[in-house]
């Protein structure tokens, strides 16, 4: 009978692994085509992986827990139908990558003495033909580019200390590698490796003024937290962690600033109350404020393009669609961040539809890959919690995050034909955090102000049907 590989398939564009949750079969188990065989994590979602074959699971060559790269054979099934195996492309396997702990100092000096090293330039064909034989280790795609534009070879490859899960090395690993090589010059491969976690501990080095700062700062650990009293202490989960590096590699990323906007919503909270009930009966979801913020904020968007960009070394990005996330708090307190995609393209209806069905799948873990990629634009309403402001921390690779404070009456002085009143109004703030590396706080303040007109201009009169 054919053996049939199963191939951790191709999960966004940004996606280069992901993590192995729970195998729903076990090895002898029978299966059938599309049943679902394992679930999957990725820095963006929880997934099911589907079974591309029927028949009697023979070998599961990853563990649960397992971080995996994409495009690899992941279990095999024996099958009945000889077709299926020619159905998965030969460039789309890749020798499974050996799973090893990262290797102590030890370890490496007696694989230095056991192994002569020789010298291989950095080509892409030399990457091809000695990925395999480097004691199992996998270098991401980027690693590998990065290697390759900076001439870095495999030999200085293999011998930099990973930090990333399994010992791997990281983005983070060979860009600090890069800018000790540049400091230390022509000093040994053991220098340069101690200079290498020296620096990531006590400085911010930045070898350009267009590239991210890539080192980090110590961390408190455990063991040096003094505990007194009564104390309990928690481990983190799989997606708080994935959170906790983000915000943190953001923070190291881009140059943020935060401006503040005070805004009168009185129209919106006007017009909202008015038509709320009829519109959830003849649209069949509810009308939130959400979706009538970020209909003005894509639509300002469109004015200022700087707003909708991302910044790649020294090149400036601009996306000509506007795809808003939404940042929506989970049941178990964490954050995720569904996209909506072509946010200015669509209506009231449209928006409140899209933000109730992302927001709804998001609570109870339905969201698809493809339902947080590709967002150029983030918006967090953090007065949904009570804050009337925030300083929010950017969703790289975006150059903005906008946060909506709580609406809060408040006597405001109004200029009116007669005079100066004082009135009771809506009032919230805007807080918009943005990289100053290439949007300035000019710029940031007028869109921030735009954004503020169109909520003020909001028609309390409108009809929403006319816009179906």
């Amino acid at each position: 009978m054919p053996i049939v590989d199963l191939v951790l398939p191709k999960l966004g564009e940004s996606i280069m692994e992901a993590t192995i949750l729970k195998w729903h079969k076990n090895v002898g188990d029978t299966i059938q085509l599309d049943e679902t065989l394992l679930d999957i994590a990725t820095d963006k979602v929880d997934s099911e992986i589907p079974s591309t074959a029927a028949g009697k699971l023979v070998e599961i060559l990853f563990e649960p827990n397992a971080v995996v790269p994409i495009g690899t054979v992941i279990a095999r099934i024996e099958s009945d139908d000889s077709s299926l195996i020619t159905k998965i492309p030969p460039e789309a396997l890749v020798q499974k990558p050996k799973v090893i702990l990262k290797e102590s100092a030890e370890e490496v000096k007696q694989v230095q003495k056991q192994e002569p090293i020789v010298e291989v330039p950095y080509t892409p064909n030399a990457i091809s033909n000695t990925t395999s034989n480097q004691e199992g280790k996998f270098y991401s795609p980027l690693v590998m580019n990065i290697a390759q534009n900076e001439g870095v070879s495999m030999q200085e490859l293999q011998h930099i200390i990973g930090t990333g899960s399994q010992g791997r090395v990281s983005k983070k690993d060979i860009l600090n590698y890069i800018a000790s090589k540049k400091t230390i010059g022509n000093h040994n491969q053991e220098t340069v490796n101690q200079s290498i976690v020296i620096n990531s501990e006590k400085e911010n080095y930045q070898a350009n003024a267009f590239e991210p700062i890539t080192t980090s700062s110590k961390l408190a650990h455990p063991d040096q937290v003094v505990m007194t009293g009564s104390t309990e202490i928690i481990e983190m989960d799989r997606m708080r962690k994935v959170i906790a590096k983000h915000m943190v590699d953001s923070i190291h990323t881009s140059a943020h600033v935060t401006s503040f906007f005070e805004v009168d919503v009185t129209n919106m909270v006007v017009w909202r109350e008015k038509v709320k009930q009829l519109f959830e009966k003849r649209e069949g979801v509810k009308l939130t404020f959400t979706p009538m913020f970020i209909e003005c904020i894509a639509n300002v968007m469109e004015q200022f393009p700087i707003i909708n960009s991302s910044l790649q070394g020294d090149q400036i990005i601009l996306k000509k669609d506007i795809n808003i996330g939404m940042a929506t708090a989970l049941p178990t307190g964490n954050l995720i961040v569904p996209v909506i995609k072509g946010a200015n393209q669509l209506s009231i209806v449209g928006l409140s539809k899209a933000v109730n069905e992302l927001a709804n799948n998001a609570r109870q873990n339905q969201l698809k890959p493809s339902d947080t990629q590709d967002g150029t634009f983030t918006v967090t309403n953090v007065g949904t919690f009570g804050s009337i402001m925030g300083t929010p921390i950017i969703n790289q690779p975006q150059v903005a995050v906008l946060a909506l404070g709580a609406i809060k009456k408040r006597p405001v002085v109004i200029e009116t034909p007669s005079g100066d009143a004082i009135l009771v109004r809506h009032m919230m703030y805007l807080s918009m955090s943005y990289d100053h590396r290439i949007v300035d706080g000019a710029v940031g303040s007028q869109f921030l102000a735009a954004v503020a007109k169109a909520f003020e201009a909001w028609d309390p009169n409108r009809q929403w049907f006319q816009y179906l």
